[in-house]
This record gives C-alpha cells, structure tokens and sequence, in this order.
C-alpha cells in the first residue's frame, strides 16, 4: 500500500505541526544540499520557524548569495523597466500610424479622392470643410493684395518726395548761378597792321620806320594770338601814335 495523500493545510496540533517541522526543514536541507552538490548550483536556503528560530544553508556563502541575489534584483528590474518604455513606445508608434493613415484618407478625400465610402453625412461635412477652407484662402489672399498696394503706395509718396527734393535743389542751384545777358569776349579785335601798312606805301619809308612796323606786326600778331585784354591795346597806342608821326615828317 501506498502512503495516503495528506491534504495540505495547516496542522492545527501544535506538537503535530512541530514534528512535522522538523521532519521536513531536514529533508529541505538535504534536498538543498544534494542540488548545490548535483548541479554545481549556489544554492541558499533561510528557513524561520514559527517560534521564530532561523535555519540556513549556503553552499557559497549567505552574504555573497545574497548580494548576488540584490544584483539580480536590480537588473531584472531595470530590465523590466526597459521592457515597459519599448511597449509603450511601440503603443504609441501604432497610434501614431493610424493616425497617418487617418490624415493621409482626409487628405485624398479633401482633394476628391476615395468618397465611394462616405455617407451623406460625411459628405455634407467634406463639403463645409472644404466652403471653410475656400473663403479662408480668398480672406488670406485680399490681406495680401491690401498690403502689396499699401507698400506700393507708400513707395509712390517716397518717390514723390525725393523728387521734390531734387526739383528745389535744382531751382536753389539755378539762382546761385545766374546766366549773363551780354558775354564780353575773350579779346578785343584790334586790326592796326593794314592801316599802317597803308599809310607807309602812301609816304615814303625810312630804314627805322620799317623796323618799328615790323616789330609792331610782331606784337599785334602775338597779341591776337595770345588773346590779350583790352590793356594791352592801349599800352601799344601811343607807340603806333608816334610812329605815324615819324612817317608823316
């Protein structure tokens, strides 16, 4: 016969439940023992009693096992931690493409595209979104045109201005310069030589008369050419004076 089946549950004997106490913190232990020897395993075994009396067993020894333990705990909760923040942001990544797939449907919907599925509903709603769409595009555009007309308005008046300015900068420049009636020319014409030439052929020509007229010519001439004022003229007066004289005695 086989042993029967004991139900597991709380022996309510106290002497029963601390025989069977001791009974099986000695097979555990061996148990323990035989699978850190086995298996090469670290095994660790802490056992209270309900007095309160504490049983241990460690192949590698209780602190080091222990650390390990904390070790393992801290890694596997980062661990757990990373695997969290990759579901949710692999969540979020699935909400994200559906809502791409949602705009990019508006979108060809907007443009008159894929309506075969719409109900009236969603039509006359296409149709108010798009009416919406339209007279903001028009409001946006007359904002525009008021502002490029502003501009070009403003740059008329600018323009108007400089050219006033320039128009008075003109007339002040025109009344510092004031324009001469009468040119007076750069040399008085003065024609001497014919009339002495004329005289001299009428009378008779000494030696120094000839000399004097020829040095006479000179001058005039150089004088003509150098455009000499009106002084140099009268300075030669009186020389032509005398040598009329001269001729005539």
């Amino acid at each position: 016969m086989g042993r029967g089946k004991i139900e597991i549950k709380r022996i309510e004997n106290a002497t029963s439940r601390q025989v069977t106490f001791s009974k099986r913190r000695v097979g555990l232990l061996k148990k323990a023992q035989e699978l850190a020897i086995l298996c090469d395993a670290e095994v660790a075994l802490i056992i209270f009693s309900s007095t309160g009396k504490l049983f241990e067993f460690s192949n590698s020894g209780m602190n080091k096992t222990l650390s390990r333990y904390n070790k393992c705990l801290d890694f596997s909760g980062s661990s757990l931690v990373e695997y969290d923040a990759e579901k949710q942001q692999a969540r979020e990544m699935n909400i994200l493409k559906d809502e791409i797939v949602k705009l990019r449907m508006a979108h060809m919907q907007m443009m008159g595209k894929e309506l075969t599925g719409l109900s009236l509903n969603e039509l006359q709603h296409l149709e108010h979104q798009l009416s919406e769409g339209l007279l903001s595009v028009k409001e946006r555009k007359e904002q525009l045109w008021l502002e490029h007309l502003e501009k070009s308005r403003l740059q008329e008046q600018r323009a108007i201005l400089e050219n006033e300015n320039l128009r008075k900068q003109v007339e002040e420049l025109r009344g510092l310069v004031p324009l001469a009636e009468h040119p007076i020319p750069p040399y008085l014409d003065f024609h001497p030589i014919d009339r002495k030439c004329s005289h001299m052929k009428n009378n008779a020509m000494n030696p120094n008369m000839v000399y004097n007229c020829m040095f006479e010519k000179d001058d005039s001439d150089t004088s003509l050419h150098l455009g000499l004022s009106d002084f140099g003229c009268k300075r030669r007066a009186p020389e032509n004076a005398s040598c009329s004289n001269e001729s005539g005695m």
